[in-house]
């Protein structure tokens, strides 16, 4: 049984790796053409589009797995070695290709880019996916999905808030700043994927327990 603590712990496990800050340049660049009313309805349709994943991950993540004969400790070493790429990049202070890579980024420009790749995947992308499914698999029981689903929410609220706000942090916040954030992020999700990989290689190698 999971401490309240521990759905805190998820919950700052999840806004660093959706990580709206990193994303910020992309979004400007994507919204530039778009009038602030506009933007307002680009915000709704990713963090609606971002919810929804997110909560289909948590609830039927399991089941692909299942389906596909995958261990949830295998699962654990190769998310883990996802969010360690991710971090690698976040540290440097850019955006993982392994979230958006330059193909992607060429044809989000002639997409609709509230969802593809703003919220897919972008921001909800395979690291998002695995951290959720992963933390699912740590309890059980309504209780525990609701209190992750409330994760999932607030990380979504937070969302919501940096996207109306991006115009106004662009002009206040340098780049520099913006950087300093991405890269503590970076630390944080580091430290979480470490986790992941040597608890996926203790059930895989129980003699390494």
């Amino acid at each position: 049984m999971l401490e309240y603590t521990d759905y805190l712990k998820i919950f700052i496990a999840l806004l660093a790796v959706v990580d709206p800050l990193a994303a910020m340049p992309i979004i400007v660049s994507m919204t530039a053409r778009d009038k602030a009313s506009e933007l307002k309805a680009i915000a709704r349709t990713v963090v609606l589009s971002v919810t929804t994943v997110l909560l289909v991950a948590l609830y039927m993540g399991h089941q692909v797995l299942i389906f596909f004969g995958i261990s949830i400790n295998s699962f654990r070493v190769s998310g883990g070695i996802l969010l360690m790429l991710m971090s690698f990049s976040m540290l440097q202070g850019k955006i993982s290709e392994t979230v958006r890579n330059k193909d992607e980024a060429i044809e989000g420009e002639t997409r609709e880019t509230a969802v593809v790749p703003l919220s897919i995947p972008l921001l909800a992308g395979p690291g998002a996916i695995s951290t959720v499914i992963l933390y699912a698999q740590k309890g059980s029981g309504i209780h525990h999905y609701l209190l992750i689903s409330l994760d999932i929410v607030a990380v979504t609220v937070i969302l919501w808030c940096v996207l109306l706000a991006t115009p106004w942090l662009t002009q206040r916040l340098s780049q520099t700043g913006i950087n300093i954030v991405i890269r503590l992020m970076g630390l944080i999700l580091l430290a979480l994927a470490v986790e992941f990989i040597a608890g996926g290689l203790k059930g895989l190698f129980p003699v390494l327990a």
